[in-house]
């Protein structure tokens, strides 16, 4: 098994989990985590907490996923979290099967460390294991084929997505399994009428991250254009599709301390990244919104919920 290598190519690194406060800029996303194509000034020791504290909050929704795929690939002999970050969700899958040996894989080494350490801390350091550099080339450095492949709301960030998919097959198993994240329904935490500015101001926020998006995949070098279907692009690279499902993280409100602190972070970043591509109006419904001293703000208001939905693509290689 390739694992502890630490030959990191520098911050331009292989894409990842969408676990932080806010995943890319597009639909379904947040606004600044790190899978951009360009992380030159990533600081990862700033970033990491936040990618564990989004990726523990939705456990919940990861864990209904792995129930999932233990119907399909019931006793995996090797799994891959293509883009694991700090590798919670990797723990994860070490934790639902125990049978298995699970590699973190990722192109930033700091995140690879802090996984190798969760792992250690949850007693799994006997079968887990990391390998940095960008993805999907790295994982030629695999000693043998996967059983299941997770990867997670990374695809998107290459700039050819059906090639992606077959680098991703050709490192399984035959009759293994790839599970791709992508798409869903985005975050919700707001009422659509907060009692402050124009009604939908999330609607509109999610329309400036859609089209931010759509610049961060036109911007790719290389970039393909892809008609979003999952199961036809799955099967246009010599896969079976084998199923679709989407799972629901419903937290309503009241919210915790850790999710309302998710949906502080998440908003911040928004309107640090996104705000001077929204009117005046929003802009200043969002600096209330984030003043811990306004009674209307996140950090007191009793309405904030979260509710979102990620839909899991599964496929086999035949063999």
């Amino acid at each position: 098994m390739a694992h502890d290598h630490r030959h990191h190519d520098g911050p331009g690194h292989g894409p990842g989990h969408g676990h932080g406060p806010g995943h890319g800029a597009g639909p379904g996303h947040g606004a600044g985590d790190r899978h951009g194509h360009d992380h030159t000034d990533v600081d990862w020791a700033e970033m990491a907490p936040l990618l564990e504290a989004q990726a523990e909050l939705y456990t919940p929704l990861y864990r209904q996923a792995m129930a999932w795929l233990a119907q399909e690939a019931a006793d995996p002999g090797l799994i891959v979290d293509a883009g694991s970050g700090p590798g919670v969700v990797s723990c994860l899958f070490a934790d639902a099967f125990p049978g298995a040996r699970v590699v973190a894989a990722d192109g930033a080494a700091p995140l690879l460390e802090r996984a190798a350490a969760r792992a250690a801390r949850l007693g799994f350091t006997d079968r887990f294991g990391t390998l940095a550099g960008d993805l999907p080339d790295a994982l030629g450095e695999l000693d043998y084929p996967a059983d299941l492949l997770w990867a997670s709301q990374s695809l998107h960030h290459l700039a050819d997505q059906r090639a992606a998919l077959a680098a991703f097959g050709s490192h399984l198993a035959p009759g293994g399994t790839l599970a791709v994240l992508e798409g869903g329904l985005p975050a919700r935490f707001l009422p659509r009428d907060i009692g402050i500015g124009r009604p939908g101001l999330q609607d509109r926020i999610r329309a400036v991250e859609a089209d931010v998006f759509s610049g961060m995949r036109a911007d790719l070098p290389g970039t393909v254009a892809e008609t979003e279907d999952w199961p036809a692009m799955l099967t246009a690279a010599g896969l079976r599709h084998t199923g679709t499902r989407s799972f629901l993280l419903d937290l309503p409100a009241p919210l915790s301390d850790a999710a309302r602190d998710y949906v502080t972070t998440t908003l911040s970043r928004l309107r640090e990244q996104l705000g001077e591509s929204l009117d005046a109006d929003d802009r200043a419904t969002l600096d209330r919104l984030l003043d811990p001293g306004d009674e209307v703000g996140v950090h007191r208001r009793r309405d904030l919920f979260l509710l979102v939905a990620h839909t899991v693509y599964t496929a086999v290689r035949p063999g």
